[in-house]
């Protein structure tokens, strides 16, 4: 619920209820409900924009849940793999770009450990979502032409809510380099997939304003297209 409600921009909503998923988790005493929750807080907390402090969280969980599970456990890999990504992307946000790429390799080694994409705990964490959150990263630190280079990965596989997290990302990255027909093409699929997370995400916003700009002011469909998205997911008036 928490990393849902921060994808649609409730970011008081998500920290409430990360906080309570943490309370509930503590006093279950089991290390991987413990450190899911964990990975809940760090969402809300990059959604408040408190990204030391996201990575603080993150760190700790990851150094804790180290010390109290088996190596072979898939369970636990694949959530410590997924919060060594969500402090990579706290690092990244907070410009340190030598900890986010340290804790990207951590969870790549983790994810060729795993060896292929699978949703245990509902973490989506394998190989795939390594390289989806390197994009992110790279965006985040700004390496626009490195995201749009890799960014055409097959997200069919991938649950919904990670694969339109990706599609708004790589449309991101390639309105920033001008290719408008294309990055909206990569709004249009997501919106298809996931109507809600496109139409409440302040990046999707961000990035509809961008191609508006871009695009001619009168005539044709592509135009009006895109006005309509624009006016669905309030990015206008």
């Amino acid at each position: 619920m928490a990393t849902t409600l921060a994808k649609v921009g409730e970011s008081d909503l998500s920290w409430l209820a990360a906080e309570r998923a943490m309370r509930a988790a503590d006093e279950s005493e089991d290390p991987l409900s413990l450190v899911s929750a964990a990975r809940s807080g760090t969402h809300a907390l990059l959604a408040n924009g408190r990204y030391e402090d996201a990575l603080e969280l993150g760190n700790t969980a990851a150094a804790w849940l180290t010390r109290q599970v088996r190596e072979d456990d898939p369970a636990a890999l694949s959530l410590l793999g997924m919060i060594h990504l969500r402090a990579a992307v706290a690092a990244a946000r907070h410009q340190d770009r030598p900890t986010a790429y340290s804790l990207l390799d951590q969870a790549n080694r983790l994810a060729d450990q795993l060896g292929s994409d699978e949703n245990r705990w509902q973490t989506c964490f394998g190989p795939t979502n390594v390289e989806l959150h390197r994009l992110s990263i790279e965006l985040d630190l700004e390496n626009i032409p490195y995201v749009v280079e890799h960014g055409g990965i097959d997200v069919s596989h991938m649950p919904a809510e990670r694969a339109v997290s990706h599609r708004i990302d790589y449309a991101r990255a390639l309105c920033l380099r001008g290719r408008v027909d294309e990055s909206f093409s990569e709004l249009r699929e997501a919106e298809r997939t996931s109507p809600q997370l496109v139409r409440n995400n302040p990046r999707v916003r961000e990035t509809l304003r961008d191609l508006r700009k871009q695009s001619p002011v009168t005539g044709g469909s592509h135009s009006s297209e895109l006005l309509a998205m624009a006016q669905r997911c309030r990015a206008v008036q």
